[in-house]
């Protein structure tokens, strides 16, 4: 998939400067309040959250969109399926 095709995220959590597990604790939270459908976004500045998050969305029954390392921080792009 390339980035043209990522869906544009509906919630946007900015977790930079968060450490473990602070960044999955946000996006858990933020999961709960989403609706079904909605596409979630996770900037991270702490290195584990690059496979801490996508382990858990597998584990939690989402979709794992995408990983991203931009300038400075990992996006990590998750849809609400359940």
């Amino acid at each position: 998939m390339t980035e043209l095709a990522t869906p544009v995220p509906t919630v946007v959590i900015d977790a930079r400067g968060s450490f473990c597990p602070g960044p999955l604790m946000e996006l858990i939270r933020g999961i709960k309040e989403a609706e079904v459908g909605d596409v979630l976004a996770v900037y991270s500045t702490d290195k584990g959250s690059k496979t801490d998050i996508p382990k858990w969305v597998e584990k939690a029954g989402h979709t794992l969109i995408g990983v991203f390392t931009r300038d400075g921080f990992d996006e990590i792009i998750v849809a609400k399926v359940r």
